[in-house]
Protein backbone atom coordinates (compact mmCIF):
# COMPACT_ATOMS: atom_id res chain seq x y z
CA UNK A 1 0.00 0.00 0.00
CA UNK A 2 2.78 2.41 0.92
CA UNK A 3 5.40 3.64 -1.53
CA UNK A 4 4.32 5.21 -4.76
CA UNK A 5 0.68 6.33 -4.60
CA UNK A 6 -1.81 3.88 -6.06
CA UNK A 7 -4.12 6.19 -7.98
CA UNK A 8 -7.16 3.92 -8.06
CA UNK A 9 -7.91 3.95 -4.32
CA UNK A 10 -6.83 7.45 -3.36
CA UNK A 11 -9.32 9.92 -1.93
CA UNK A 12 -9.07 13.64 -1.26
CA UNK A 13 -10.65 15.56 1.62
CA UNK A 14 -11.13 19.32 1.26
CA UNK A 15 -11.83 21.25 4.46
CA UNK A 16 -12.91 24.77 3.42
CA UNK A 17 -12.75 26.52 6.77
CA UNK A 18 -13.13 30.13 7.82
CA UNK A 19 -9.45 30.51 8.69
CA UNK A 20 -7.81 27.99 6.34
CA UNK A 21 -8.43 25.63 3.43
CA UNK A 22 -6.84 22.19 3.82
CA UNK A 23 -6.58 19.50 1.13
CA UNK A 24 -5.47 16.03 2.27
CA UNK A 25 -4.75 13.09 -0.06
CA UNK A 26 -4.86 9.61 1.43
CA UNK A 27 -5.44 5.93 0.73
CA UNK A 28 -6.65 3.03 2.88
CA UNK A 29 -4.18 0.78 4.71
CA UNK A 30 -4.86 -2.94 5.20
CA UNK A 31 -5.69 -2.48 8.89
CA UNK A 32 -8.48 0.04 8.29
CA UNK A 33 -6.33 3.14 8.84
CA UNK A 34 -5.27 5.85 6.39
CA UNK A 35 -1.93 6.47 4.71
CA UNK A 36 -1.54 10.23 4.11
CA UNK A 37 0.24 10.89 0.81
CA UNK A 38 0.00 14.68 0.59
CA UNK A 39 -1.32 17.71 2.40
CA UNK A 40 -1.81 21.31 1.32
CA UNK A 41 -2.95 24.26 3.40
CA UNK A 42 -3.62 27.89 2.57
CA UNK A 43 -5.13 30.78 4.59
CA UNK A 44 -8.81 31.06 3.78
CA UNK A 45 -10.02 34.33 2.36
CA UNK A 46 -13.64 34.71 1.36
CA UNK A 47 -15.34 32.66 4.11
CA UNK A 48 -17.18 33.92 7.16
CA UNK A 49 -18.63 31.62 9.82
CA UNK A 50 -18.45 28.66 7.46
CA UNK A 51 -20.27 30.40 4.60
CA UNK A 52 -18.83 31.72 1.30
CA UNK A 53 -18.88 35.53 1.18
CA UNK A 54 -16.44 35.96 -1.73
CA UNK A 55 -16.29 33.32 -4.46
CA UNK A 56 -13.12 34.61 -6.15
CA UNK A 57 -11.03 34.60 -2.94
CA UNK A 58 -12.34 31.18 -1.91
CA UNK A 59 -11.49 29.73 -5.34
CA UNK A 60 -7.91 31.01 -5.05
CA UNK A 61 -7.47 29.54 -1.55
CA UNK A 62 -8.81 26.15 -2.69
CA UNK A 63 -6.55 26.21 -5.75
CA UNK A 64 -3.42 26.90 -3.70
CA UNK A 65 -4.20 24.21 -1.12
CA UNK A 66 -4.99 21.62 -3.81
CA UNK A 67 -1.83 22.43 -5.83
CA UNK A 68 0.30 22.02 -2.71
CA UNK A 69 -1.31 18.64 -1.95
CA UNK A 70 -0.83 17.54 -5.59
CA UNK A 71 2.86 18.44 -5.49
CA UNK A 72 3.44 16.58 -2.25
CA UNK A 73 1.48 13.46 -3.27
CA UNK A 74 2.81 13.58 -6.84
CA UNK A 75 -0.61 13.10 -8.38
CA UNK A 76 -3.44 14.88 -10.18
CA UNK A 77 -6.54 15.65 -8.11
CA UNK A 78 -9.85 15.49 -9.96
CA UNK A 79 -12.53 15.19 -7.28
CA UNK A 80 -12.84 15.88 -3.57
CA UNK A 81 -14.96 15.19 -0.50
CA UNK A 82 -15.92 18.60 0.89
CA UNK A 83 -16.78 19.55 4.47
CA UNK A 84 -19.53 22.06 5.22
CA UNK A 85 -20.34 23.98 8.44
CA UNK A 86 -22.23 27.11 9.44
CA UNK A 87 -25.32 28.30 11.29
CA UNK A 88 -27.53 27.45 8.29
CA UNK A 89 -27.25 23.74 9.15
CA UNK A 90 -30.09 22.16 11.09
CA UNK A 91 -30.74 18.64 12.28
CA UNK A 92 -33.60 16.58 13.65
CA UNK A 93 -34.40 13.01 14.63
CA UNK A 94 -36.97 11.30 12.45
CA UNK A 95 -38.47 7.85 11.92
CA UNK A 96 -39.95 5.79 9.12
CA UNK A 97 -41.93 2.53 8.82
CA UNK A 98 -42.35 0.03 5.96
CA UNK A 99 -43.74 -3.48 5.50
CA UNK A 100 -41.06 -6.15 5.01
CA UNK A 101 -41.77 -7.62 1.56
CA UNK A 102 -40.33 -11.13 1.74
CA UNK A 103 -40.80 -11.61 5.50
CA UNK A 104 -36.99 -11.24 5.71
CA UNK A 105 -35.19 -7.88 5.69
CA UNK A 106 -33.38 -7.23 2.40
CA UNK A 107 -31.15 -4.26 1.46
CA UNK A 108 -34.08 -2.77 -0.50
CA UNK A 109 -36.27 -2.83 2.65
CA UNK A 110 -33.57 -0.92 4.54
CA UNK A 111 -33.33 1.58 1.69
CA UNK A 112 -37.13 2.03 1.63
CA UNK A 113 -37.41 2.57 5.39
CA UNK A 114 -34.59 5.13 5.36
CA UNK A 115 -36.28 6.92 2.43
CA UNK A 116 -39.53 6.98 4.36
CA UNK A 117 -37.71 8.53 7.36
CA UNK A 118 -36.12 11.21 5.18
CA UNK A 119 -39.52 12.12 3.70
CA UNK A 120 -40.27 14.18 6.83
CA UNK A 121 -40.99 17.75 5.76
CA UNK A 122 -37.73 19.49 4.92
CA UNK A 123 -38.37 23.23 4.69
CA UNK A 124 -38.08 25.18 1.44
CA UNK A 125 -34.52 26.07 0.43
CA UNK A 126 -32.97 23.26 2.52
CA UNK A 127 -31.10 20.26 1.17
CA UNK A 128 -30.71 16.92 2.95
CA UNK A 129 -27.01 16.25 3.55
CA UNK A 130 -27.19 13.07 5.64
CA UNK A 131 -29.69 10.49 6.79
CA UNK A 132 -27.79 8.73 9.59
CA UNK A 133 -29.48 5.58 10.95
CA UNK A 134 -29.56 5.34 14.74
CA UNK A 135 -31.42 2.08 15.29
CA UNK A 136 -34.03 -0.19 13.74
CA UNK A 137 -37.06 -2.05 15.14
CA UNK A 138 -38.64 -5.18 13.69
CA UNK A 139 -42.25 -5.73 14.80
CA UNK A 140 -42.00 -4.97 18.54
CA UNK A 141 -38.28 -5.59 18.98
CA UNK A 142 -36.20 -2.42 19.16
CA UNK A 143 -32.53 -1.57 19.50
CA UNK A 144 -31.43 -3.45 16.36
CA UNK A 145 -28.25 -2.13 14.70
CA UNK A 146 -28.06 -4.44 11.67
CA UNK A 147 -31.53 -5.62 10.59
CA UNK A 148 -30.35 -7.34 7.39
CA UNK A 149 -31.61 -10.93 7.08
CA UNK A 150 -33.89 -10.76 10.15
CA UNK A 151 -37.45 -12.10 9.96
CA UNK A 152 -40.52 -9.96 10.55
CA UNK A 153 -43.44 -8.06 9.06
CA UNK A 154 -42.82 -4.40 9.95
CA UNK A 155 -39.51 -2.56 9.82
CA UNK A 156 -39.06 0.76 11.58
CA UNK A 157 -35.98 3.06 11.47
CA UNK A 158 -34.93 5.97 13.64
CA UNK A 159 -32.55 8.33 11.88
CA UNK A 160 -30.74 11.63 12.39
CA UNK A 161 -31.52 14.01 9.50
CA UNK A 162 -29.05 16.78 8.69
CA UNK A 163 -30.09 19.56 6.31
CA UNK A 164 -28.24 22.62 5.03
CA UNK A 165 -29.27 25.81 3.23
CA UNK A 166 -29.35 25.01 -0.48
CA UNK A 167 -27.69 28.29 -1.54
CA UNK A 168 -24.79 27.87 0.94
CA UNK A 169 -24.09 24.35 -0.37
CA UNK A 170 -24.38 25.50 -4.00
CA UNK A 171 -21.88 28.32 -3.39
CA UNK A 172 -19.35 25.86 -1.97
CA UNK A 173 -19.90 23.49 -4.91
CA UNK A 174 -19.49 26.41 -7.31
CA UNK A 175 -16.13 27.36 -5.77
CA UNK A 176 -14.87 23.77 -6.02
CA UNK A 177 -16.04 23.40 -9.64
CA UNK A 178 -14.42 26.70 -10.59
CA UNK A 179 -11.13 25.02 -9.62
CA UNK A 180 -11.80 22.28 -12.18
CA UNK A 181 -12.69 19.71 -9.48
CA UNK A 182 -15.72 17.47 -9.06
CA UNK A 183 -17.54 17.17 -5.71
CA UNK A 184 -17.77 13.51 -4.60
CA UNK A 185 -19.91 14.39 -1.58
CA UNK A 186 -20.69 17.23 0.82
CA UNK A 187 -20.20 16.17 4.43
CA UNK A 188 -21.11 17.81 7.71
CA UNK A 189 -17.82 18.93 9.27
CA UNK A 190 -18.48 17.71 12.81
CA UNK A 191 -19.50 14.30 11.47
CA UNK A 192 -16.15 14.14 9.64
CA UNK A 193 -14.16 15.36 12.67
CA UNK A 194 -15.83 12.79 14.92
CA UNK A 195 -14.69 9.98 12.60
CA UNK A 196 -11.09 11.15 12.97
CA UNK A 197 -10.92 11.75 16.73
CA UNK A 198 -13.48 9.63 18.61
CA UNK A 199 -12.92 6.05 19.76
CA UNK A 200 -15.54 3.31 19.44
CA UNK A 201 -15.82 3.16 23.25
CA UNK A 202 -16.57 6.88 23.49
CA UNK A 203 -19.35 6.60 20.93
CA UNK A 204 -20.87 3.65 22.81
CA UNK A 205 -20.61 5.20 26.28
CA UNK A 206 -21.89 8.60 25.13
CA UNK A 207 -19.71 11.56 24.21
CA UNK A 208 -20.04 15.19 23.13
CA UNK A 209 -17.48 16.23 20.52
CA UNK A 210 -16.81 19.96 20.16
CA UNK A 211 -14.81 21.12 17.12
CA UNK A 212 -13.72 24.72 17.75
CA UNK A 213 -12.63 26.24 14.45
CA UNK A 214 -12.01 29.79 13.28
CA UNK A 215 -15.56 30.81 12.36
CA UNK A 216 -17.85 28.23 13.98
CA UNK A 217 -17.90 25.74 16.84
CA UNK A 218 -19.49 22.47 15.74
CA UNK A 219 -21.00 19.96 18.17
CA UNK A 220 -21.92 16.31 17.73
CA UNK A 221 -23.41 14.12 20.47
CA UNK A 222 -23.18 10.31 20.28
CA UNK A 223 -24.78 7.68 22.52
CA UNK A 224 -24.94 3.91 22.02
CA UNK A 225 -22.76 4.16 18.94
CA UNK A 226 -25.05 6.49 16.97
CA UNK A 227 -25.15 10.25 16.39
CA UNK A 228 -28.06 11.81 18.31
CA UNK A 229 -27.71 15.57 18.05
CA UNK A 230 -25.70 18.11 16.07
CA UNK A 231 -25.47 21.88 16.49
CA UNK A 232 -23.42 24.85 15.33
CA UNK A 233 -22.47 27.74 17.63
CA UNK A 234 -21.37 30.95 15.87
CA UNK A 235 -18.55 31.75 18.33
CA UNK A 236 -15.02 30.48 17.71
CA UNK A 237 -11.37 31.47 17.28
CA UNK A 238 -12.05 34.59 15.21
CA UNK A 239 -13.96 36.14 18.13
CA UNK A 240 -11.01 35.48 20.46
CA UNK A 241 -8.65 37.18 17.98
CA UNK A 242 -11.08 40.06 17.66
CA UNK A 243 -11.29 40.50 21.45
CA UNK A 244 -7.47 40.63 21.66
CA UNK A 245 -7.31 43.17 18.80
CA UNK A 246 -9.94 45.41 20.43
CA UNK A 247 -8.72 45.17 24.04
CA UNK A 248 -5.01 45.55 23.22
CA UNK A 249 -5.60 47.98 20.33
CA UNK A 250 -3.42 45.99 17.97
CA UNK A 251 -4.01 45.03 14.28
CA UNK A 252 -5.85 41.74 13.67
CA UNK A 253 -2.88 39.83 12.20
CA UNK A 254 -0.76 40.71 15.26
CA UNK A 255 -3.65 39.73 17.55
CA UNK A 256 -3.79 36.32 15.83
CA UNK A 257 -0.02 35.81 16.35
CA UNK A 258 -0.23 36.85 20.01
CA UNK A 259 -3.17 34.46 20.52
CA UNK A 260 -1.32 31.50 18.98
CA UNK A 261 2.00 32.14 20.77
CA UNK A 262 1.10 33.50 24.19
CA UNK A 263 -2.59 33.27 25.02
CA UNK A 264 -3.88 31.18 27.91
CA UNK A 265 -7.54 30.41 28.57
CA UNK A 266 -7.23 30.40 32.36
CA UNK A 267 -5.95 33.53 34.11
CA UNK A 268 -4.45 31.72 37.12
CA UNK A 269 -2.30 29.53 34.84
CA UNK A 270 -0.62 32.55 33.22
CA UNK A 271 2.39 34.12 34.93
CA UNK A 272 1.99 37.81 35.81
CA UNK A 273 5.74 38.43 35.51
CA UNK A 274 6.01 37.04 31.95
CA UNK A 275 5.89 39.99 29.55
CA UNK A 276 5.02 40.07 25.84
CA UNK A 277 5.46 42.79 23.22
CA UNK A 278 2.23 44.13 21.73
CA UNK A 279 2.57 46.00 18.39
CA UNK A 280 0.51 49.20 18.21
CA UNK A 281 -1.62 50.56 15.39
CA UNK A 282 0.12 52.97 13.02
CA UNK A 283 3.71 53.92 13.82
CA UNK A 284 3.31 54.09 17.59
CA UNK A 285 5.89 52.12 19.60
CA UNK A 286 5.10 48.59 20.79
CA UNK A 287 3.98 48.15 24.41
CA UNK A 288 4.77 45.56 27.08
CA UNK A 289 1.95 43.53 28.58
CA UNK A 290 1.86 40.62 31.03
CA UNK A 291 0.60 37.21 29.90
CA UNK A 292 -1.89 37.37 32.74
CA UNK A 293 -3.48 40.55 31.35
CA UNK A 294 -3.80 38.75 27.99
CA UNK A 295 -5.46 35.76 29.69
CA UNK A 296 -7.97 38.15 31.30
CA UNK A 297 -9.09 39.15 27.79
CA UNK A 298 -9.25 35.58 26.45
CA UNK A 299 -10.85 33.72 29.37
CA UNK A 300 -14.31 35.39 29.28
CA UNK A 301 -14.75 34.49 25.57
CA UNK A 302 -13.89 30.81 26.11
CA UNK A 303 -16.14 30.82 29.18
CA UNK A 304 -19.00 32.18 27.07
CA UNK A 305 -18.36 29.59 24.36
CA UNK A 306 -18.31 26.63 26.78
CA UNK A 307 -21.41 27.93 28.54
CA UNK A 308 -23.25 28.02 25.19
CA UNK A 309 -22.06 24.47 24.44
CA UNK A 310 -23.24 23.32 27.89
CA UNK A 311 -26.66 24.98 27.36
CA UNK A 312 -26.99 23.26 23.97
CA UNK A 313 -26.04 19.92 25.56
CA UNK A 314 -28.75 20.44 28.21
CA UNK A 315 -31.32 21.46 25.62
CA UNK A 316 -30.60 18.32 23.59
CA UNK A 317 -31.62 16.16 26.56
CA UNK A 318 -28.42 14.06 26.40
CA UNK A 319 -26.43 15.77 29.18
CA UNK A 320 -26.76 12.79 31.55
CA UNK A 321 -25.94 10.26 28.81
CA UNK A 322 -22.44 11.42 27.82
CA UNK A 323 -20.49 9.30 30.29
CA UNK A 324 -17.26 9.63 28.27
CA UNK A 325 -17.46 13.41 28.71
CA UNK A 326 -16.32 16.07 26.26
CA UNK A 327 -13.80 15.71 23.42
CA UNK A 328 -12.41 19.01 22.11
CA UNK A 329 -10.73 19.35 18.73
CA UNK A 330 -10.12 22.02 16.05
CA UNK A 331 -7.40 24.68 15.95
CA UNK A 332 -8.90 26.90 18.65
CA UNK A 333 -8.84 24.03 21.19
CA UNK A 334 -5.02 23.97 21.27
CA UNK A 335 -4.52 26.88 23.67
CA UNK A 336 -3.05 26.32 27.12
CA UNK A 337 -5.70 26.12 29.83
CA UNK A 338 -8.60 25.24 27.51
CA UNK A 339 -9.22 21.72 28.85
CA UNK A 340 -8.90 22.91 32.49
CA UNK A 341 -11.43 25.71 31.91
CA UNK A 342 -13.77 23.31 30.08
CA UNK A 343 -13.65 20.84 33.00
CA UNK A 344 -14.59 23.65 35.41
CA UNK A 345 -17.63 24.53 33.28
CA UNK A 346 -18.85 21.07 32.24
CA UNK A 347 -17.97 19.16 35.46
CA UNK A 348 -17.04 16.24 33.19
CA UNK A 349 -13.82 14.70 31.90
CA UNK A 350 -12.43 16.69 28.94
CA UNK A 351 -9.71 15.69 26.49
CA UNK A 352 -8.19 17.45 23.48
CA UNK A 353 -8.08 15.09 20.53
CA UNK A 354 -5.96 14.72 17.38
CA UNK A 355 -6.72 12.57 14.32
CA UNK A 356 -6.10 8.86 14.94
CA UNK A 357 -5.36 5.86 12.70
CA UNK A 358 -3.10 7.79 10.32
CA UNK A 359 0.22 6.86 8.76
CA UNK A 360 2.49 8.52 6.26
CA UNK A 361 2.65 12.17 7.30
CA UNK A 362 1.37 11.18 10.73
CA UNK A 363 3.40 13.67 12.80
CA UNK A 364 2.11 16.51 10.60
CA UNK A 365 -1.58 15.59 10.74
CA UNK A 366 -1.63 14.56 14.42
CA UNK A 367 -2.81 18.04 15.21
CA UNK A 368 -6.38 19.15 16.11
CA UNK A 369 -6.43 21.59 13.16
CA UNK A 370 -6.51 18.63 10.73
CA UNK A 371 -9.38 16.79 12.46
CA UNK A 372 -11.93 17.68 9.77
CA UNK A 373 -9.57 17.07 6.83
CA UNK A 374 -8.56 13.60 8.04
CA UNK A 375 -12.17 12.88 9.03
CA UNK A 376 -13.30 13.57 5.45
CA UNK A 377 -10.90 10.83 4.32
CA UNK A 378 -12.28 8.42 6.95
CA UNK A 379 -15.79 9.20 5.71
CA UNK A 380 -14.79 8.72 2.05
CA UNK A 381 -13.07 5.39 2.72
CA UNK A 382 -16.01 4.16 4.77
CA UNK A 383 -18.25 4.98 1.81
CA UNK A 384 -16.02 2.97 -0.54
CA UNK A 385 -15.88 0.04 1.86
CA UNK A 386 -19.68 0.03 1.80
CA UNK A 387 -19.38 -0.19 -1.97
CA UNK A 388 -20.82 3.22 -2.80
CA UNK A 389 -19.71 6.78 -3.26
CA UNK A 390 -16.51 6.71 -5.26
CA UNK A 391 -16.35 7.02 -8.99
CA UNK A 392 -13.98 4.81 -10.95
CA UNK A 393 -11.14 7.34 -10.96
CA UNK A 394 -11.20 7.55 -7.15
CA UNK A 395 -10.59 11.29 -7.08
CA UNK A 396 -6.96 11.13 -8.13
CA UNK A 397 -5.51 10.29 -11.50
CA UNK A 398 -2.07 8.97 -12.36
CA UNK A 399 0.84 9.64 -10.09
CA UNK A 400 3.27 11.77 -12.02
CA UNK A 401 6.70 13.16 -11.27
CA UNK A 402 9.46 15.15 -12.95
CA UNK A 403 8.46 17.49 -15.74
CA UNK A 404 4.80 17.56 -14.72
CA UNK A 405 5.85 18.84 -11.34
CA UNK A 406 7.79 21.66 -12.98
CA UNK A 407 4.72 22.47 -15.03
CA UNK A 408 2.72 22.50 -11.76
CA UNK A 409 5.07 25.11 -10.30
CA UNK A 410 4.54 27.31 -13.33
CA UNK A 411 0.80 27.16 -12.71
CA UNK A 412 1.32 28.98 -9.44
CA UNK A 413 2.76 31.89 -11.36
CA UNK A 414 0.30 31.73 -14.25
CA UNK A 415 -3.27 30.97 -13.18
CA UNK A 416 -4.69 31.80 -16.59
CA UNK A 417 -2.86 28.80 -18.03
CA UNK A 418 -4.31 26.45 -15.41
CA UNK A 419 -7.16 25.11 -17.50
CA UNK A 420 -4.94 24.67 -20.58
CA UNK A 421 -2.24 22.76 -18.70
CA UNK A 422 -4.81 20.61 -16.87
CA UNK A 423 -6.24 19.70 -20.27
CA UNK A 424 -2.74 18.84 -21.49
CA UNK A 425 -2.15 16.58 -18.43
CA UNK A 426 -5.42 14.79 -18.97
CA UNK A 427 -4.54 14.28 -22.64
CA UNK A 428 -1.05 12.96 -21.95
CA UNK A 429 -1.35 10.95 -18.76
Amino acid sequence: MAGSPNASNMVVGLDIGTSKVVAIVGQPTDDGGIEIAGIGSHPSRGMKRGVVINIESTVQSIQRAVEEAELMAGCDIHSVYVGVAGSHISSMNSDGVVAIKEREVTPSDIERVIDSARARAVSEGQRVLHVLPQEFSIDAQGGIREPLGMSGVRLEAQVHLVTAALNAVQNIEKCVRRCGLEVDAIILEQLASSMAVLTEDERELGVCMVDIGGGTTDMAIFTEGAIRHTAVIPIAGDQVTNDIAMALRTPTQHAEEIKVKYACALTHLAASDEMIKVPSVGDRPARDLSRQALAEVVEPRYEELFTLVRDELRRSGYEDMVAAGIVLTGGTSRMEGVSELAEEIFHMPVRIACPQNVRGLADVVRNPIYATGVGLLHYALQETRHGQGLKSHGGVVAAHKGRNELARRDIKEDHSALARIKGWFKGNF
